[in-house]
């Protein structure tokens, strides 16, 4: 069993940055992959960014490629989500999610495949 708790979301002016983390339970090393995924009310859950535990390999979408960076750090247990040049539309629940089968730590779609999730942080651009 994988529990996941997020925190570091906020409000923050567009262009600004803010750092979410994913604390890992008991051990980071029972998922194959980790993830952030956000949902806007009324809208489906959307990927962010995937990294896959044992290789360090990332994935993004193409919406925070060269904005956003995922990274995890083993020894703390935590995963971490880097978002500069913030825009409003980047308002949304932040999740994060992980994976214990498969060999792919999909960004696609709205997350099916992820077995674990957080209960969200909220992160709240403004204009």
């Amino acid at each position: 069993q994988v529990q996941l708790v997020e925190s570091g979301g906020g409000s923050v002016q567009a262009g600004g940055s803010l750092r979410l983390s994913c604390i890992v339970s008991p051990y980071a090393d029972r998922a194959i992959c980790m993830a952030w995924f956000r949902q806007v009310p009324g809208k489906e859950r959307e990927g962010v960014a995937s990294i896959k535990y044992s290789s360090g390999a990332t994935y993004y979408a193409d919406s925070v490629k060269g904005r956003f960076t995922i990274s995890q750090d083993i020894a703390k247990n935590t995963l971490y989500l880097q978002m500069n040049s913030l825009m409003p539309e980047d308002t949304a629940m932040y999740y994060c999610a992980a994976l214990d089968y498969g060999t792919v730590c999909p960004v696609e779609g709205a997350g099916s495949p992820y077995n674990y999730w957080g209960q969200g942080t909220q992160v709240t651009v403004s204009s």
